[in-house]
């Protein structure tokens, strides 16, 4: 029971995250504002869209994007217009160049040198001690007699 209570309460917050003031009076625009919005990342929570996210500053983004809308900006030129200012950290899926590889291949890297690693050290594991010869077995048995 309580775990559904968790998911109602988790799926609600992000269903309120657009607040009714901010959507325009154009369903069309709003539909389109939607789309784009669920596509650029929150800059605070980063790994939610500005449309999903209830932070300041995802409010803010959402706003700018609805006036940008509003003032008959593409849906291309409206979203360029925030990576302008914000980088292409702001995008969810930024494009693949030099600047954004560590956010393309960053975890699939760490993951792939954690396996690397793994596999060295198994590989050094330390091999099991050798059986005692019978000279060492006789002085321990001498060592073991002498402490009696």
């Amino acid at each position: 029971m309580m775990r559904v209570a968790l998911l109602l309460v988790l799926f609600a917050s992000s269903a309120l995250a657009v607040e009714p003031s901010e959507r325009l009076a154009d369903p069309a625009r709003e539909a389109r504002a939607r789309a784009i919005s669920q596509s650029l990342r929150c800059v605070v929570c980063q790994n939610e869209s500005i449309d999903e996210s209830n932070a300041d500053i995802a409010h803010d983004l959402r706003r700018l994007l609805r006036e940008r809308i509003t003032a008959g900006d593409s849906d291309d030129a409206a979203r360029q217009f925030i990576v302008a200012r914000y980088g292409n950290f702001v995008l969810l899926r930024p494009p693949v160049m030099a600047s954004t590889w560590v956010l393309w291949f960053g975890a699939p890297t760490a993951l792939l040198l954690a396996l690397i690693g793994l596999v060295f050290a198994r590989r050094r594991a330390p091999a099991p001690p050798s059986p005692l010869t019978a000279l060492e077995q006789a002085r321990l048995a001498a060592l073991l007699d002498k402490r009696e």
